[in-house]
C-alpha cells in the first residue's frame, strides 16, 4: 500500500511538472519570446512552477514512520517548510 501511495505522489508530481512546461510554453508564446528570451524565460517558469521538494507526508511514508515518530516528523516537517516571519524590529 504504501508503494502504492509514493509511486502516486511520484507520478502527481511529474504530471503536475509536465502541465506547467506546457503553460510556461503558452505563456512564451503569447510574450513572443524567442531565442534565449525564451530559454530564460522557460528555465525561470518551470522552476518556479515545480514543486520545490517531496511534501512531508511523501518523506514520511518513504521512512515508513507511523505513530509518534511521525507525529513529531511531520511537526518538525511542516515547521521547517513553513517560510520564516519576518523579525520584528
Amino acid at each position: 500500500m504504501q508503494k502504492f501511495i509514493i509511486a502516486a505522489l511520484v507520478a502527481f508530481f511529474t504530471a503536475n511538472t509536465a502541465f506547467a512546461a506546457d503553460d510556461c510554453a503558452a505563456k512564451a508564446a503569447e510574450k513572443k519570446l524567442a531565442g534565449a528570451a525564451k530559454s530564460s524565460f522557460m528555465k525561470k517558469c518551470e522552476k518556479d512552477a515545480a514543486p520545490a521538494a517531496p511534501s512531508c507526508e511523501a518523506r514520511a511514508a518513504e521512512k515508513k514512520l507511523a505513530g509518534a515518530a511521525k507525529g513529531s516528523f511531520m511537526k518538525k516537517c511542516e515547521k521547517d517548510a513553513a517560510p520564516a516571519a519576518p523579525a520584528a524590529k
